[in-house]
């Protein structure tokens, strides 16, 4: 392939754009906030599912609780009645009236099993509130500092992309007027040799893969006409002649 040695030259202006580019979306796409948000959001969502549980457990114990109280007072409204048929002197028949005395005793039983109960449950109803409010503050601590990070992330995001349009801008000039087959080349290598299609030969140095060349191909480089397009025998990528060869 031949191309002028200005317009090589050029195509590493392209590639150094190109490059530039791809740095500033790695950036982006790879910002601190990004990995903090997502371990966050992820610990956030456990954190909201024991949340979940926990307002069941206290919902389950208020309607315990609420039962509980309806029990005790369904028994004391009944006692009530009982004493004051008792007090009014309603029930005649001694065996009724001592019927009634070893009923009413046996409410006064029920009754404070029923409260002891109803303690039991309101003291596992304040435990289960304890716990719900706590998960309830690291849910919003965890909303809050995801707010924090989202902010972060869309002002960084913002400044990269200014960046990267401003690269983009300038490709479209740098690559004007360059040979298309040497361009779908350029292109066809960078898609293949992670973003990289052209590399400056520099003190006898590729520096796309990085790998010094041996004398022997650099005389075959030195004597190959400056409008040829040059390889590097190790990663491919074309390999550019500048004044920094030291060929």
């Amino acid at each position: 392939m031949k191309a002028d040695p200005k317009d090589q030259l050029r195509l590493l202006d392209v590639q150094a754009l190109d490059s530039r580019a791809d740095q500033l979306r790695h950036q982006r796409s790879h910002l601190p906030e990004l990995a903090e948000m997502a371990t966050l959001q992820a610990s956030r969502n456990e954190v909201e599912d024991q949340r979940r549980d926990a307002q069941i457990v206290v919902d389950d114990l208020v309607a315990a609780q609420r039962k509980a109280d309806q029990d005790v007072e369904a028994v004391k409204a009944r006692r009530a009645r009982d004493r004051d048929r008792m007090d009014q002197g309603l029930i005649k028949n001694p065996k009724d009236l001592e019927r009634m005395q070893h009923e009413l005793e046996s409410l006064e039983r029920r009754i404070g099993t029923l409260e002891d109960e109803e303690i039991e449950i309101m003291e596992q109803l304040e435990e289960a509130q304890a716990a719900l409010g706590e998960l309830v503050q690291r849910v919003a601590a965890s909303d809050e500092r995801l707010a924090e990070l989202a902010e972060l992330r869309d002002r960084k995001t913002a400044e990269v992309d200014v960046q990267l349009a401003q690269v983009e801008a300038d490709r479209g000039p740098a690559a004007e007027g360059l040979p298309a087959d040497l361009v779908a080349l350029y292109d066809k290598l960078r898609a293949s040799k992670g973003g990289v299609g052209a590399a400056a030969l520099s003190q006898r140095r590729c520096t796309g893969c990085q790998l010094g060349i041996d004398n022997a191909e650099l005389g075959v480089i030195r004597a190959t006409p400056v409008d040829t397009v040059v390889r590097c025998e190790e990663c491919s990528r074309i390999l550019v002649r500048t004044p920094e060869s030291g060929v």
